[in-house]
C-alpha cells in the first residue's frame, strides 16, 4: 500500500457537504480529511447504540480499528464483519456471511449497517442493509475514489452472477456518506487511477469546464495533491447528487451516469472479475463509446483522440481485451438498459452531452467491436 503523508494545509482543509436530495430521505456527503474518525460528527447522525461495521480484510487491517474507535467515543458499539477482498467475492455465497454475522450477534431492524471500504464492500453492505429484516440504516464510509465519487453515492446495491455484473441488487439510500479523503493517502496507485475514469466521466457527459479543469490537473491528482482531490471529490458528488436526486431509479437521466458501462461490464465479466478493475473497464469501455459515437457522426475524431488522451493521461487502459464479436454482443445483451430485446447505450453527442439510445446502426456496433475483437 501506498502512503502520502498529510501536509498541515490539507490536515486543516475544510469540510464540504454536498445534499443528496430526496425528500425525507435526503442525506449529506461529508467530504474532508479525518471526518470518518471525528467521534463529535459522528455523532451528529448516529444514535448511540450499536453499528455493523463491514469491511475487507486489506481495508480493515489498515482502518477498522480507528474507525470502531471513534465510533465508540461516539457512544456507538461496532460489530466487525470482515469479508474477503475483491469484485470475485461479490456473490451469493460471501454476501450470506454477513447475514451470519448478524444473526450471531443478534443484530436488529434498528442496527445500522456501515460499509467500510471500496465499491465492492459497498454494494454488498448495502444489499445486505436493503435486505436485512427488511431494511436497516445504512452509512457509507468509502476508502477508494471510485467509491468516494460514484458508488457510495446514490442507494445502488448490488452482487455479482456469474454472467452479468450487478444483475442481483436493490436500491437502498445511505443515511449519510463519509467521504475522507484521508483515506486515500494509502490507496494503490492503480486503485487511484481507477478511481480517475469516473472522475472523467463526469466531464464527458455533462461538464466541459470540468472536463478542461480535469486535463491539466491529472498529474496533480496522481501525485495525490489534496487540494486538487478535493475539488475532483466535491465536484463529481454535486453531479451524481444533482442527477440522483432528479432520477433516483434510474428511468432516464440517471442511465448516462453509465457513459462506457454497457461495454466495462462485458469486460469485466468475460475477462473474469478481478482481472480488470471496475474503473479500468470503464476507461476502455468508454473509449469504445466514443469511437462508436464518432462513427454515428456524433463526434469528430479529434474529440476521440482526446478521450483517448485523458483516460492515458490518468495511466488507464484505453483498448479492451480481445474478445470474439458474438461474446461482446451476448455479454453485453445482460445490460439493464436492454429493453425489448434492444441493446441501449450511453453515447456521446458532442463532449459533455451524453444520451441514452438503442437507435443506431447495428452495423456501426459490429465495426467498433470488430476492432476491439482484434478483428480490425
Amino acid at each position: 500500500m501506498n502512503a502520502a503523508p498529510a501536509s498541515n494545509a490539507a490536515a486543516h482543509a475544510p469540510v464540504e457537504t454536498v445534499q443528496v436530495a430526496l425528500e425525507d430521505r435526503s442525506y449529506p456527503i461529508v467530504i474532508g480529511r479525518g471526518v470518518a474518525t471525528d467521534p463529535a460528527r459522528i455523532a451528529a447522525h448516529l444514535k448511540p447504540g450499536r453499528a455493523a461495521l463491514v469491511t475487507s480484510e486489506v481495508v480493515g487491517a489498515l482502518y477498522l480499528e480507528p474507525v470502531a474507535a471513534a465510533l465508540a467515543a461516539a457512544g456507538v458499539e461496532a460489530v466487525p464483519v470482515v469479508l474477503p477482498d475483491g469484485e470475485q467475492h461479490k456473490n451469493w455465497q460471501v454476501l450470506n456471511t454477513v447475514f451470519d454475522h448478524l444473526i450471531e450477534q443478534r443484530c436488529d431492524r434498528r442496527t445500522p449497517i456501515i460499509a467500510l471500504g471500496g465499491g465492492v464492500i459497498g454494494d454488498m453492505a448495502g444489499f445486505a442493509a436493503a435486505t436485512w429484516q427488511r431494511g436497516v440504516p445504512f452509512v457509507q464510509i468509502p476508502t477508494t475514489l471510485l467509491a468516494q465519487v460514484d458508488s457510495s453515492v446514490g442507494g445502488k446495491t448490488a452482487i455479482n452472477h456469474p454472467q452479468g455484473k450487478n444483475m442481483i441488487g436493490a436500491f437502498h439510500q445511505p443515511m449519510l456518506v463519509l467521504a475522507d479523503t484521508a483515506l486515500l493517502d494509502t490507496l494503490p496507485d492503480r486503485e487511484l487511477s481507477a478511481g480517475l475514469a469516473e472522475v472523467i466521466k463526469y466531464g464527458l457527459i455533462r461538464d466541459t469546464a470540468f472536463l478542461d479543469w480535469l486535463e491539466p490537473n491529472l498529474p496533480r491528482l496522481l501525485a495525490r495533491d489534496p487540494a486538487a482531490l478535493a475539488h475532483a471529490v466535491r465536484r463529481s458528488c454535486e453531479h451524481k447528487a444533482e442527477v440522483v436526486a432528479a432520477d433516483e431509479r434510474e428511468a432516464g437521466l440517471r442511465e448516462t451516469l453509465n457513459l462506457g458501462h454497457t461495454f466495462g461490464h462485458a469486460i469485466e465479466t468475460g475477462v473474469g472479475y478481478g482481472s480488470w478493475l471496475h474503473g479500468e473497464a470503464v476507461a476502455a469501455g468508454t473509449v469504445l463509446a466514443a469511437e462508436l459515437s464518432a462513427r454515428l457522426g456524433w463526434l469528430d475524431e479529434s474529440d476521440v483522440g482526446r478521450v483517448r488522451r485523458l483516460f492515458a493521461l490518468a495511466r488507464l487502459p484505453v483498448d479492451p481485451p480481445a474478445m470474439p464479436i458474438e461474446r461482446w454482443i451476448d455479454l453485453m445483451g445482460h445490460d439493464k438498459k436492454v429493453r425489448g430485446g434492444r441493446i441501449r447505450l450511453v453515447l456521446m453527442q458532442g463532449l459533455g452531452r451524453a444520451v441514452t439510445t438503442g437507435d443506431y446502426d447495428p452495423a456501426a456496433l459490429q465495426a467498433t467491436l470488430a476492432l476491439a475483437a482484434g478483428h480490425g
